[in-house]
């Protein structure tokens, strides 16, 4: 979210760190960062000096997303950042309409802001790695959702690109996207195609299902200033086939991750040469295509969802705007995902 939720009042939220936390903040700043609109976080400077991250998530949410990045921690992966507990113990609380998540705040930049060295690829690769082969524990409350292979965001962008001459168009961001449907309108309709294809071809196989991050991008890995890797944000926690992760090494999410040196340093740190390995590494290749369409089908249905169906978000608007522009660039998502098919 890049401009603060007009229902979040920072007397509120100080009054929440106060009451669920013990937190007296002195400061509470909204930090513009993420494409998700439905996520909103604050850099939070408390009277005694310490810095935190403030954290709130509107609409659906898992206590998963919050107790495994804990259980982990414990665990001795010192990839993660494990939220700060309530008075009460809970790993959250809520801010209604939003679970609040209350974590240290480290310092750093993420994967849009800098290039991950070799050795920072293989702690990235061995850290995913470990999520996949992590067993959960049979005392969970709750389980993440498992893969269905579901073709509702097919359905939904095959519903747009039908309705795209008879849409209401709001502001000139609705207009501009409106185009570039119709000059993209081939390509998405042979994504979609392909992905309900790949789908039916997956879902009458027997797949391995791992515990997957399931955003991977590299606005979701994190070099704090020692120089060490951080795997953030998760609410998009899945029951799925290890691929649905691996796809964004090498997808070119944002035109990033997108180079050969990356991929054999992070292969070498999950477990295998990228040529050969045990049978528990080897990538399905029809997967790794159906989830690289897949995302491209999800972004185009969102994007359609918020800035077709109303005129409200600001600079969310436009910058969701630039960022499905961008997947027909070179070197970004459409590209590599065609090429990932023709692989096949």
């Amino acid at each position: 979210m890049l401009q603060p939720p007009g229902d979040v009042h920072e007397q509120a939220l100080a009054a929440l760190l106060t009451s669920a936390y013990g937190v007296s903040a002195d400061e509470i700043a909204f930090l513009p960062l993420g494409a998700d609109v439905d996520t909103a976080v604050y850099r939070v400077l408390g009277s005694d000096g310490t810095p935190y991250f403030l954290k709130l998530r509107r609409g659906a949410f898992s206590p998963l997303s919050v107790a495994l990045p804990s259980i982990l921690a414990e665990q001795g992966h010192e990839w993660l950042i494990p939220p700060i507990p309530t008075l009460n113990g809970s790993s959250w609380s809520r801010h209604s309409p939003f679970t609040a998540v209350l974590y240290p705040f480290v310092g750093g930049l993420s994967g849009w802001d800098v290039a991950l060295t070799d050795e920072q690829w293989k702690v990235f690769g061995a850290a995913l790695r470990a999520l996949h082969d992590f067993a959960l524990p049979p005392t969970l409350e709750s389980l993440p959702a498992g893969e269905d292979f579901s073709s509702r965001w097919r359905r939904r962008v095959t519903g747009c690109l039908d309705s795209i001459g008879t849409l209401p168009l709001h502001d000139p961001v609705a207009v501009e996207l409106v185009r570039l449907l119709r000059e993209h309108h081939r390509t998405i309709r042979h994504i979609v195609q392909r992905a309900e294809e790949l789908a039916n071809e997956l879902a009458s196989q027997r797949l391995d299902l791992r515990l997957c991050h399931g955003d991977i991008h590299a606005g979701n890995v994190l070099i704090d200033t020692s120089g060490r890797l951080r795997i953030v944000d998760w609410d998009t926690l899945v029951l799925a086939p290890k691929e649905r992760d691996l796809m964004f090494v090498g997808g070119g999410v944002g035109g990033r991750w997108n180079q050969e040196r990356e991929l054999d340093s992070f292969y070498a740190g999950y477990g295998r040469g990228r040529g050969q390995g045990d049978g528990a590494a080897l990538v399905n290749k029809a997967a790794l295509t159906y989830y690289r369409y897949e995302r491209i089908v999800q972004d185009v249905a969102e994007f359609c969802a918020q800035l077709l169906e109303s005129d409200q978000g600001g600079e969310d608007r436009r910058a969701a705007l630039a960022h499905f522009a961008a997947q027909f660039e070179p070197g970004n998502v459409v590209e590599i995902a065609i090429a990932t098919d023709e692989e096949l």
